[in-house]
Formats: C-alpha cells, sequence, structure tokens
C-alpha cells in the first residue's frame, strides 16, 4: 500500500509539475517560478521591457521625423551647391532664381498695353498678365545651331521658347528636334522669314500653314504660337494664322544682344510678364557666341530678381 501510495504521490507531482512548466511557457515574459520555487534569472528584466509600446515608440518617431528633416536640409544644401557650382562653370555671376510651377491655368488675356485682342484673331502679346517677378526668353530664326547652347540652357534650367524659319532650320532640323526632346516647344517663324505686312492673304496663309506642316513632319508637334518676322504683322497674318491653329502671337518688349539689352520701354527694367527676344546666331554676326549671349541675359534677368518661365506654358 504505501508503495502504491508513494507511486500516486509522484504521479500527481509529475502532473503538477508538467502543468507548472506549460504555464510558465506560456507566460515567459511574467517570470514564472519553477518546480522549486526559484524565480528565473531574466525574470526582472523582461518586466522592466515589457513597457507599453506605444510609450517605447514615441522617441523612435521623435527621432525619424528629426532624421527626416536633417535629410531635407542636407538635400536643399547639396542641391544649392550643385547649382552654384554649374553657375560658376558657365561663367554667371550667380545661380538663376528658380522657375516658378507651372501655372495650373494659363492667365485669362485681356485687352491692355502688353496684350492686343480682336474677335476671331489670336491674340497678340507683348506682355504676359501676371503679377510675378517672372519673364520669358524666346529664340528665333535658326541659323546657328549650337550644342553649346542647348546644353548651358538644360544644366542651368533656363526654359526657352522657339521660333524658327525653314529656310534657315532645314540645314538640321535635328537640333531642333534635340531642343524639342530637352522641353523645349518649336514654334512658327514661316517658311522664308518675310515681311508678311506687305504680302497679300494668300501668301501669307502659304508662308505661315505651310511651316506649320513642315514643324509638324519635322518635330512631331503642330505648333500653337506663331511670330511674325520683324514683328510685321496685320489682319490677314493673324486671319491666316488662325486657320492653321495657331491659338497666340507673342511679341517682346525687349531684345537681347551679346553686350546689351534693348528696351521697348524707356525705364530699362523688366516688368512681371516680360517677353524677351533673342535670335539664334554666333561669332559670324554677332562676334560672340550664343553661350557668352545667354550668360549676359541670365545675369541680367537675375540681378534684376527676376526668374526665367516657359512661355509656352502661359499662353
Amino acid at each position: 500500500m504505501r508503495g502504491r501510495q508513494q507511486t500516486g504521490a509522484g504521479l500527481g507531482a509529475g502532473v503538477r509539475t508538467g502543468l507548472l512548466t506549460t504555464v510558465c511557457l506560456s507566460a515567459v515574459a511574467a517570470g514564472c517560478a519553477g518546480p522549486a520555487g526559484s524565480a528565473r534569472p531574466d525574470a526582472v528584466p523582461n518586466k522592466v521591457n515589457a513597457a507599453p509600446a506605444a510609450a517605447q515608440a514615441l522617441p523612435g518617431l521623435a527621432r525619424t521625423e528629426e532624421e527626416g528633416r536633417t535629410e531635407a536640409v542636407a538635400r536643399q544644401e547639396a542641391a544649392a551647391l550643385a547649382s552654384a557650382e554649374t553657375a560658376r562653370r558657365w561663367g554667371l555671376e550667380r545661380p538663376p532664381l528658380k522657375t516658378p510651377p507651372r501655372p495650373a491655368t494659363r492667365p485669362v488675356l485681356t485687352q491692355s498695353q502688353g496684350v492686343k485682342l480682336k474677335d476671331g484673331r489670336p491674340p497678340v502679346v507683348y506682355r504676359v498678365p501676371t503679377d510675378a517677378k517672372v519673364v520669358f526668353l524666346t529664340v528665333d530664326d535658326g541659323d546657328e545651331k549650337d550644342p553649346e547652347f542647348s546644353r548651358m540652357a538644360a544644366e542651368l534650367g533656363i526654359p526657352l521658347s522657339t521660333y524658327v524659319s525653314d529656310y534657315l532650320a532645314r540645314s538640321n532640323y535635328g537640333y531642333f528636334r534635340d531642343l524639342h526632346d530637352q522641353g523645349v516647344e518649336i514654334n512658327n517663324h514661316t517658311i522664308n522669314h518675310r515681311n508678311l505686312k506687305v504680302l497679300d492673304y494668300d501668301t501669307q496663309h502659304d508662308e505661315i500653314c505651310r511651316q506649320q506642316d513642315q514643324l509638324e513632319k519635322e518635330i512631331g508637334v503642330r505648333p500653337r504660337l506663331f511670330r511674325p518676322p520683324y514683328g510685321e504683322y496685320n489682319d490677314d497674318t493673324l486671319r491666316a494664322a488662325a486657320s492653321c491653329g495657331v491659338e497666340a502671337v507673342p511679341l517682346w518688349n525687349e531684345e537681347a544682344f551679346p553686350d546689351h539689352m534693348e528696351w521697348r520701354y524707356g525705364d530699362q527694367k523688366l516688368h512681371p510678364g516680360d517677353i524677351i527676344l533673342t535670335h539664334f546666331r554666333g561669332t559670324g554676326i554677332w562676334k560672340a557666341s550664343m553661350p557668352e549671349l545667354l550668360r549676359k541675359v541670365v545675369n541680367d534677368v537675375t540681378a534684376q530678381g527676376f526668374s526665367f518661365g516657359r512661355l509656352d506654358d502661359y499662353l
């Protein structure tokens, strides 16, 4: 009997021990005691580490936000250094001011000193209506095809709007296709760069609309903007342009040369929305290169606190 009682007692103890072990394994973080009543050596540390998860996460979250701000500042500083280095490499006095974001909608054009409107005709624009200190650089004709000019404009982030005549561009439309791939719109400046004002309607229509067709063929896009050679036009010019898809006729308030700027108004100051004209010309005409021209224009515009916009985004 004693032997069976002992065996029964031993079995009961084994069951209790097994149950206790199971409980301890299920609640290891609670520091459960073993069969002999002794606490596990790591019980206290586990209780300390069981602090609420949210309380533990707050310092880490703060560190993450601070790290994000630090990284953003570092990126801005790196971008400023890169911009300064690019400006120095191209010989600028300082980096150009950052181009503003593309407007969500194009400005509404109303009759003013800078805009001429007539029903059924594309608007003629000398100055874009805007309060922002932004001006627009436009380049005409297409004689000089300087890859350094297009590279300089791309590296400095200077947006351009171009107006090319077929008789000058046809020797290398590939240059203008490359400019278009760079984000520059290639717009209409007629086939032969004639004074349209002295031509009849049919001849004007041929000069304008045939160049629309030519640019669509060569560049792949039918232009929305048209500039008459020499800035000379009449009602027949606007009527012919409208008939083949032209939406606006930008002219200019300033003309840029490698050594000076010519001003339409006597104050010799830029105004918000001004359009600047220059040309694809080189040392054969100007005794200066197109990068030298661009350097002069960017320095002058930046010194007056203006940035460059992309005219095709506004008209």
